[in-house]
């Protein structure tokens, strides 16, 4: 048997037993570790007596996989990105945040929905995980909105979107894993979601508005505030400034020299939001929880890598992806809507599962055709399909996917952060919160035609990078 079919067929096991309910990590590590040994025996004409060394092989190839790739010091990032979101919570720098935004947008018809996606934007730019914006929030947000006459599935929606804001805004902990899948650089990949996911958050801001100006009883306007009290609401959410700027120039600096790596301004960013939660009163049992929040979070993640790693590894043997690829450059078709339709199975396939496992997963199949429809790794932008060169294309595709990954946070069936906002609410079901994040699929839609039409918005500061 060719090693294509071999990895032809046991990728058709994975998505059998994803399908049937088992976790990625698990289905991916066992389908990576059953092709390995399949391989390996299929190279021995299935000689029974040589199944012990095709098995011992695979077990040494899926035990140090794993080990190489993740002890690299770039996914130092992930844990210190959930560190500074969790420490962020208990030194209330969310609330701050909301506060603010409150006071200085709920004025607007939909106000405090758009505070609340404005505010998930901000602490966004101190949190790398989307779960964990979308159950903060929950907590904050939704009670203000009930308050004063929102629809409850309306408001939870609003949040369940704003929560995925995290995914693009830098720290993004899926933006560090996709620079760790493809061998890209992290720090100008961060910069790329910047600007993507400010313009995310307008987006929503500028839907919420529209269907609070159609339908009048959804999103009332909240007024009231003195300019006194919106000015004094600033300096409590300064901090978020703070670190978001330090971070930045960390990866670049417009005036210089980057003052060092990502991992280093991840760093201190964290050390700078302890020293704020502990002016601000955190206790020792806040302090445990975010530290142990962080830890399952960061293990949850980890363990997904460990095991797409062993079946990326498998792909490599079975010459899954170069085939692929081929393929890809073969249909008779425009590049640009060969793109679209790979944007669109990434639609359907994030109904069925996480957006971490599902990039895992496809990329190392995915990026290496899109790389090959742009005309390679080395081409230049002259030369190119999509109008950039490798690495740019790199960058741009690596945003479009992290959208992607972002829409499927909060659509059916298995949306989690639909989920999380359901699970911290007694008062919602998870269907309520599916009906009120409907509207949202729009803006999503719109977002990604746009980003797709005009690729100068994720481009335009990693090439201020050079």
């Amino acid at each position: 048997m060719e090693p294509i079919d071999i990895g032809l067929w046991t990728t058709g096991g994975l998505l059998v037993m994803v399908l049937l309910g088992m976790r990625v990590a698990f289905a991916a590590g066992m389908a990576g570790f059953v092709g390995l040994v399949w391989l390996r025996w299929n190279g021995m004409d299935y000689d029974p007596a040589r199944f012990g060394k095709a098995l011992e092989i695979s077990v040494r190839i899926a035990g140090l996989t794993p080990h190489s790739k993740v002890s690299a010091q770039v996914l130092s990032l992930i844990p210190v990105f959930i560190l500074i979101g969790y420490l962020a919570y208990y030194a209330r720098l969310t609330t701050a945040l909301f506060e603010a935004a409150k006071r200085w947008i709920a004025w607007v018809p939909g106000g405090l929905a758009v505070s609340t996606v404005f505010a998930t934007a901000g602490f966004a730019a101190v949190s790398g995980a989307s779960v964990a914006t979308a159950a903060v929030f929950a907590r904050i947000a939704i009670p203000e909105m009930l308050k004063v006459g929102y629809d409850k599935k309306f408001a939870a929606g609003v949040v369940a979107a704003g929560g995925t804001l995290a995914s693009l805004i830098p720290p993004s902990a899926i933006l560090v894993i996709y620079a760790i899948i493809v061998e890209q650089d992290v720090g100008k990949l961060l910069l790329a979601g910047f600007l993507p996911g400010v313009f995310s958050a307008i987006v929503y801001a500028v839907l919420i508005i529209g269907i609070a100006v159609t339908f009048k009883s959804v999103g009332p306007p909240v007024r009231g505030f003195t300019w006194g009290q919106r000015f004094a609401s600033l300096p409590p959410a300064l901090p978020i400034l703070a670190v978001v700027v330090i971070i930045i120039f960390f990866v670049y600096n417009p005036f210089g020299d980057a003052w060092g790596t990502p991992t280093e301004g991840g760093a201190i960013g964290a050390f700078i939001v302890f020293l704020m939660a502990l002016y601000r009163g955190m206790r020792w049992g806040e302090l445990k929880a975010a530290l142990l929040e962080t830890a399952k979070l960061t293990v949850m993640i980890f363990t997904i890598i460990w095991g797409v790693l062993i079946y990326v590894r498998f792909l490599g043997f079975a010459e899954l992806p170069a085939a692929f690829a081929d393929w890809i450059t073969s249909l008779q078709m425009s590049p640009m809507l060969i793109l679209i339709c790979i944007l669109l199975a990434y639609a359907v396939l994030g109904m069925f599962m996480d957006a971490i496992g599902m990039l895992l997963l496809t990329l190392p199949v995915v990026y290496p055709a899109v790389m090959a429809l742009n005309g390679g790794e080395m081409v230049s932008a002259s030369d190119s399909a999509f109008g950039m060169n490798g690495t740019m294309c790199a960058i741009w595709f690596g945003i479009l996917v992290v959208k992607m990954a972002e829409f499927c946070l909060i659509t059916p069936p298995i949306g989690l952060n639909c989920f999380v906002v359901a699970g911290v609410r007694d008062d919602l079901s998870v269907q309520d919160v599916f009906k009120g994040v409907m509207p949202f699929f729009l803006a999503d839609a719109v977002t990604i035609g746009l980003l797709v039409a005009f690729p100068a918005i994720v481009l335009y500061l990693p090439s201020l990078a050079g």
